[in-house]
C-alpha cells in the first residue's frame, strides 16, 4: 500500500478503481488489529439513504490522482456496508473479507471484532 501515506493523509483523496475510474473519496480507514495492517476504506454511497460501503485498501498504491485500489466499481457497489454513524458486527466482519477474498479468522477478544476504525 501507499506506504509513505498515514491513514488521515488518506482521508478525502480519490478512491481509483482496477479500471481507472472514480470510485469516491476515502472516508475512513479500518485497520487489521492483529497485524495493524490499514486493510479497508469507506466510501459515501447512496442518493437519499447515505451509507458507507467498504473498499479493500489492500495493494493500493498512491498516485498523482488518488488512491488506486484493486477493486472494480461494481465489487465495491457489491460490498458490505453501514450506517455512517454505525459499525461491524464479527459476522458482517466475516463477510466483508469475504467478499474481498481475504483470509478471515476471528479473533480472540471479548469483542470478537477484528477491524478497528483509525
Amino acid at each position: 500500500m501507499a506506504d509513505t501515506l498515514s491513514a488521515t493523509e488518506w482521508r478525502g483523496k480519490n478512491l481509483i478503481d482496477s479500471d481507472g475510474g472514480k470510485i469516491g473519496k476515502l472516508q475512513e480507514v479500518y485497520v487489521d488489529t492483529e497485524t495493524d495492517e490499514q486493510l479497508f476504506g469507506t466510501v459515501k454511497e447512496g442518493l437519499v439513504g447515505r451509507h458507507l460501503t467498504f473498499v479493500s485498501l489492500r495493494g493500493a498504491t498512491g498516485g498523482p490522482d488518488g488512491l488506486h485500489v484493486n477493486a472494480s466499481k461494481k465489487q465495491v457497489k457489491d460490498a458490505p456496508n453501514m450506517e455512517p454513524d454505525g459499525e461491524l458486527s464479527p459476522e458482517d466482519e466475516e463477510q466483508l473479507f469475504g467478499h474481498y477474498e481475504l483470509g478471515y479468522t476471528p479473533p480472540a477478544t471479548a469483542s470478537g471484532r477484528r477491524l478497528a476504525r483509525r
